[in-house]
This record gives C-alpha cells, structure tokens and sequence, in this order.
C-alpha cells in the first residue's frame, strides 16, 4: 500500500509528535533513514496533478517546488524526496574535503515559532564518498542541485581552489551547480560576499566552468546562495556583479542571524542560522530587491520562511522563477508538498 500527498497530514502528525521527543539532529536522520526505507519499499507515491513544468536556467523543472540544501547534505536521499513530488532536489553542502562539522548539540527547534536554529558548519562526506552516494540513485526523474562550500580550515584567500575542486568533481553529475557563500555557520565565510572577493571568486568559476563545458560538452548552470542579512545597498552591488558577470541564477536566501524576530524565545541565544517562518518577511523583502536589481534574464529562486502554499504562491507571483523549502517541511510534513503544488501549479511561466 503505497502513500500519497493527501495522507500524509495525519501520519505525519502522529510521526512529529514522536520525533520532537527526540534531539533535533537525531529526528532528523531517522526521518531520512525512513523516507530511504519507504521509497525503496513502494511505499511513497508523488501526488497526481497538472504537471507545472517551466525552464528556469535553460533546464525543464517539472514544477515549482524544489527541497532546499541542508536536507540531504549526503546525496543519499535523492529517490525519496523526489518521490514526495519535489521537482528539483538541492543537495549538499558538499565541501572538497570530509568534515565532521561542529560540536553537538547543534540543531535547536523553536517549536512555537515554527523555526529552527542550527549551526551544523558544512557536516558532510566529502565529495568523493559524495558522488558514490549519488550513483546510487535509481528513480529522480527531476533536476539535481549541488550545493558546494569549502572547507572550515581553507583561508578566505584560497577559498577559489576549494569551489573550482567542488565544481570540477560535482559537474558530470549535477543538473546545475549553487556556491555557498552565506551560510553563518563557517567562520568569515559570509566575507566572501563582499564585492571584491564575490567578483573575483565567481570570475575564476566561470572561467573554469567554460573549459569543463569544454570536454564534457554541456554547460551547468552557476548559481550563488546569499544571505538575507545583506544591507539594501550591499544587494544592489552584488546585483550589478551578479548581471554583468551573467550568472545562472540567485538563491535568496540562506538562515538569517538576526533574532529580533525571536528575542523572547528560550532557545534565541543559540548560534547559528534562524530558519522557518521568522525569516518569511525578510526572505519575500530580499526576493523583491533582487528581483528589482537584476537583469529580468536571471532568476531568483526564493527559499526562507515559506511554510504554506499560499506563502509559495506569493513568492512566485512576486517574480521567484522557483522556491524551496526546508524548515516548512519540518513542521508542516510532506504534506505540504502537494499543498504547493497545488496552489503554484497555475501561474504561468
């Protein structure tokens, strides 16, 4: 007996109230270890509605909604979250080299506000072990992501080798490739969004991804995560950088740390990134400046604080190409994939 998105709201209910019992992170691989076991068993059946497709960076997503990076850092689940309905899946973060990522505890859950906080630091298995996870899919029919990083111990002033070493391991397997240049977890990494340090990164990318369109004979397409912290002014800048350089697309946005939104929560003096539905407003306010200040050529996938269909819905109709969810998937259950696709399925392209 298999599953669809229209039963999944009281199972799941049943399920949260078990796995809120348990330490965040340990809730959070059973779930993946569950999800694995069920796709691989038939169990999970993707709900049945209009397709929705649109092209979005020169690739067919077969609807709107993709899972956001941080969700399966290892490759590992791809089949099952396509099986829910996700139309693109963002996996990573994937660093050059193995990292255990920082201390535990580092996953909080701000139950009454429907947010997480964590500070996990690029946990992930490297991009060897990475990729042979990722042969191992069998059934994802949509668009892969790869979202890459660099190592905690890799100085700013080097961080090009490790993202020209992600991108050329990463590039014969992904559908397109997200640098991360936001996540508050990796010390001084945000600094690389400064104009200088963005320009001549993402400079040194393009140029290396022209030579592996070269021998592999197809072209991925680049895009950057930022952060929601980002000043007006400092989006307006990246902005001209982002179009005049031609990149594939922007991410807006990763975890915020801002807390006013949160101030009077036990858990607010958690380090780390604040996800879920305090950093809705800040992440539909990002969107609209990013789309205001870029070339109308370059998408802006929006992702942050969207935890309904009628959030999804207001994003894209505030001019994001496709957005993602994370923490909403958390709270709300798969559920809330066929809540959105329902509710985005008609807007055109």
């Amino acid at each position: 007996m298999s599953v669809d998105g229209g039963m999944w709201e009281g199972a799941y209910g049943i399920a949260r109230g078990l796995l809120f019992r348990l330490d965040a992170e340990h809730a959070h691989h059973l779930t993946l270890d569950g999800l694995r076991w069920a796709e691989r068993a038939g169990l999970i059946r993707a709900p049945k509605m209009p397709v929705g497709g649109v092209t979005v960076m020169g690739l067919p997503f077969p609807n709107r909604l993709g899972l956001a990076a941080g969700m399966d850092k290892t490759g590992e689940a791809v089949d099952a979250f396509g099986a829910l309905g996700f139309g693109h899946v963002e996996v990573g973060t994937i660093t050059p080299r193995p990292q255990p990522g920082n201390d535990q505890p580092r996953l909080f859950r701000l139950v009454g506000r429907e947010a997480i906080i964590n500070r996990m630091g690029f946990n992930n298995p490297g991009c060897v072990r990475f990729l042979r996870n990722l042969e191992r899919r069998r059934t994802f029919r949509g668009i892969l992501g790869v979202n890459l990083g660099k190592n905690f111990d890799t100085p700013n002033e080097q961080a090009a080798d490790d993202y020209l070493a992600g991108l050329r391991a990463v590039y014969p397997v992904a559908d397109y490739v997200a640098i991360n240049l936001s996540s508050p977890n990796t010390k001084g990494l945000r600094d690389l969004q400064s104009v200088a340090m963005f320009e001549a990164l993402f400079e040194r990318l393009l140029q290396e991804r022209s030579a592996l369109a070269r021998d592999h004979g197809v072209v991925r397409p680049i895009a950057v995560k930022v952060a929601p912290d980002l000043s007006d002014e400092q989006i307006l800048d990246l902005a001209a950088v982002v179009t005049r350089l031609g990149l594939d697309a922007v991410i807006a946005t990763n975890t915020t740390i801002d807390r006013n939104s949160v101030r009077e929560d036990p858990l607010a003096g958690q380090a780390g990134g604040l996800s879920g539905l305090p950093l809705g407003e800040r992440s539909l306010q990002c969107l609209k400046l990013w789309r205001k200040a870029l070339s109308p050529t370059i998408p802006v996938i929006s992702v942050g604080g969207i935890m309904s269909g009628a959030d999804a819905r207001e994003r894209l109709l505030a001019g994001a190409a496709l957005v993602q969810i994370y923490t909403g998937l958390i709270y709300r259950g798969p559920g809330l994939v066929t809540e959105i696709l329902r509710e985005t399925v008609d807007i055109s392209p």
